[in-house]
């Protein structure tokens, strides 16, 4: 069954409102681990520890490629409804397990599936929105989703500040359940069916396969694409772990790290709506571009913003959320742009699953960096040169998108390679 094309404006809004709730929760299930770090070292039953906290952080990581893997892959099968109700499933079931887990052991393991589960949505919400969404506001509602992400992740700093230590750290598990409630909607609201481009006469439709992703037309929007993933996901968790511990530890106006997330989030929700308009206005490698570039710029301007007021340092916080979680939701856009959209999960899969490394290399690449520099500034500037590296890589995504790369046909001769102009 292929989708009707184009969508009807009401199954956008639809699935733009489910995509929100979605992104929402998954955006909650990742920062709780973060949440209640403080009170997991501590834990006296489980001989809590610093180690602890980054081995479980690595457990979950190590869920993330594999699920955005075989969702991407698998929604392009299958449609997006399946696996997009599988993921939700998934991670109601693990943030339970993880909420009641006994012992340190069975609370790794269901942080494992929550990272599969939280893997797997991320290009499943962007292959679904792109899917319905009208062409002319695409990237806004692509961004509209996005920015879930970041309020889920403040709701849950903010549940940590008013219950730990209070209430033991596990309860904050427990909302991770309520997407339960979204698991009939999901399956009654969204559309089934694959998402097909018009075919090419004489063009012989078959399942979309990984190895597409490196034939000829497509080999450097792949390599690009994945390369300012990789960057885009480094910038969102470097910027969102570590930046607030440096600005507390350096004597800066803020007085917890739930000020710097709030600013952080708020900063990246208005930020993609503005850059998702520019984007839709058909300038979408501009705005992204200019993402990575706030990002950069904020980098550089921090290390001397020491002693200025809080105003200046909470709009800066939220100009960084700019730079890294609208940009990411802005790489995503691009991906979409370049990729047939039969390709379009699996593409987005396979990018978001390399791309979660950058996630693991990028505290590396800081410890690295800061000990070869003996300057404090060091961290700032290293994270600044990555900004600068992920725009580089959209300038050269190439500018025309290939439409559908058709098997040779029966005579032997290829198929014609149709491209469109991108954004």
């Amino acid at each position: 069954m292929t989708l009707p094309d184009p969508a009807t404006r009401s199954t956008g809004r639809t699935v733009l409102l489910l995509a929100f709730l979605m992104l929402f929760f998954d955006g909650y299930d990742l920062f709780a681990l973060g949440t209640v770090g403080p009170s997991l070292v501590t834990y006296e039953p489980w001989g809590g520890t610093a180690a602890t906290l980054g081995t479980v952080a690595a457990i979950t990581g190590a869920g993330m490629p594999i699920g955005a893997v075989l969702a991407g892959w698998l929604s392009d099968r299958t449609g997006r409804r399946l696996p997009v109700t599988i993921a939700m499933a998934l991670i109601s079931f693990s943030m339970l397990v993880a909420a009641i887990a006994p012992t340190l052991a069975l609370f790794s393991a269901a942080r494992f599936l929550t990272g599969i589960s939280i893997g797997a949505l991320t290009p499943l919400i962007g292959a679904l929105v792109s899917d319905h969404a009208p062409k002319t506001s695409r990237t806004l509602h692509i961004g509209t989703s996005f920015a879930a992400l970041g309020i889920g992740g403040s709701v849950s700093a903010f549940l940590g500040a008013l219950l730990l230590p209070e209430v033991h750290f596990q309860w904050l598990f427990l909302p991770g359940v309520l997407p339960l409630l979204l698991i009939w909607p999901l399956w009654r609201l969204l559309p089934a069916g694959v998402p097909q481009d018009q075919p090419e006469p004489g063009d012989e439709r078959r399942a979309p396969h990984p190895r597409e992703l490196f034939s000829a037309p497509l080999l450097r929007a792949t390599v690009l694409t994945w390369a300012a993933t990789f960057l885009s996901l480094a910038l969102v968790f470097s910027t969102s772990s570590w930046l607030p511990t440096v600005l507390l530890r350096n004597g800066y106006a803020m007085t917890s790290a739930l000020q710097f997330t709030v600013a952080f989030t708020i900063g990246a929700s208005l930020g993609v709506v503005g850059l998702g308009w520019l984007a839709d206005r058909g300038h979408l490698r501009v705005a992204t571009v200019g993402g990575f570039a706030v990002a950069a710029a904020v980098l550089i301007l921090l290390p001397f913003a020491r002693e200025q007021s809080p105003a200046v340092i909470y709009v800066l916080c939220g100009l960084a959320g700019v730079g890294s979680l609208a940009g990411q939701a802005l790489v995503v856009a691009c991906v979409v742009d370049v990729y047939p959209a039969r390709l379009r999960g699996t593409a987005l899969g396979f990018g978001q699953g390399f791309g979660r490394f950058g996630a693991i290399v990028g505290p590396v690449y800081l410890a690295v960096m800061t000990t070869v520099f003996a300057t404090p500034y060091a961290g700032f500037f290293a994270f600044a040169l990555i900004a600068l590296l992920g725009g580089l890589a959209i300038i050269l995504l190439p500018r025309r998108r290939v439409v559908e790369s058709a098997p040779p046909r029966p005579n032997g001769t290829p198929a014609a390679e149709q491209g469109q102009r991108t954004r």
